[in-house]
This record gives structure tokens, sequence and C-alpha cells, in this order.
């Protein structure tokens, strides 16, 4: 009856995924996160949600996550423009000039090396993936902060995040391929190696 009232479960959809992309979804029970895995190359992108506390409340974010060994300290977030970052923007925000007046008109695009994110940018597909993922905030996290975990030295993670339980399956697959390209891309930028970064989300 759930089925028929409210669609198909998060699950039966990530499994769907997964079986579309080749990857692998494992329920780990009632007690445990359920999460989708994906193997490119040497890197392994994991797909998960969990609960971030309000004080009295709290919220479902769904996110993707791939550890990956940064060669130059490269760090960036792009992210849709909103009403919060337009006042963001007038008050002196950092922001790239990626030389795309489209690109640069919808995306807030921060980092430490405007060069290395021109570069990694230029690329029309890339910038393509970007629009078409409704939710897009894209960052390199050098580790999750207080409460999560902390990486090797040299091991950053490509981390996306957003609010809710992701269910749409076009935009779930289009993440993966952002993620697949935005990782071909830092190493072709000579940002990221492409090994194994031996940690395991």
């Amino acid at each position: 009856m759930a089925h028929s009232l409210f669609g198909p479960s998060k699950d039966e959809i990530w499994q769907q995924i997964a079986d579309d992309i080749g990857g692998e979804f494992i329920d780990n029970g009632f007690w445990k996160k359920d999460d989708l895995r994906y193997a490119h190359k040497e890197w392994e992108l994991l797909l998960d949600t969990f609960t971030r506390s309000h004080g009295k409340t709290s919220s479902t974010y769904t996110r993707l996550r791939v550890p990956f060994i940064n060669k130059d300290g490269l760090q960036f977030k792009i992210y849709r423009e909103g009403f919060f970052t337009k006042i963001g923007k007038f008050f002196g925000m950092q922001d790239i000039d990626v030389r795309d007046p489209r690109f640069n008109e919808g995306f807030v695009i921060q980092g430490n090396n405007p060069q290395k994110i021109r570069q990694l940018l230029n690329d029309y597909k890339l910038k393509a993936l970007f629009e078409m993922v409704p939710k897009s905030n894209v960052e390199i996290k050098k580790d999750e902060g207080w409460f999560g975990k902390t990486y090797p030295e040299g091991v950053n993670v490509l981390y996306f995040e957003c609010m809710g339980t992701l269910k749409n399956k076009e935009t779930l697959k289009l993440l993966f391929q952002l993620f697949t390209l935005l990782l071909d891309r830092l190493v072709h930028i000579d940002s990221a190696y492409d090994d194994d970064p031996r940690l395991t989300l």
C-alpha cells in the first residue's frame, strides 16, 4: 500500500541505479545506513544519507563522497547561485571568474587556485553536467569536521550533499557522471593521482 501511495522507496530506486551503472547497493539492515558503492578506475564513490541535528529538530541529507589523493592541495567549492549568494557576492564574497559568463552567472565558484579551477572547468561536458544536476553543491573536503572522519595526510574527499533523500534516478545518475568526470579532470590538470587512496568510507 505504501508503495502505491508514495511511489518506489529509496532502496528500490538506489538498487535500480546500482544495476544500471554497475554499482552495488548494500542494505545494511535496520540499525545501519544503506549505501550505494560504485567503482571508477581506482576510486570508490559512496552514496548514502545522514541526519544532521538542528537543536530540537533534525534533517536528512543525501551525500556522495569519494576519497582521492590530492596532489597539489587544490581546494574548491562550486554551488548554485541563490538569493543569499547574491548578497554574499555584493559584499565581496570571493568568486572566481572562469571566463564563461553563463556558468559564472549560474554558479558561485570559490577556491585556492583560480588558474587550476579555470583549467578544471575548461570542459564543456563537465559544465553541462553541473547545470543538469538541480542541486549542484560540490567541494573538496580535507576531512569531515569534529564528528566525522579524519583522512590520512594527502587524502581529500570530493563531496556533494543536498537536503532530503534524493530519489530522482536521472539526477542521481548525472551526479555519478559528474563525479567520475571531475576525478578524471583532476588527474588531467595534475591535481590528483589516479591511485587507490587506500581509504574506505
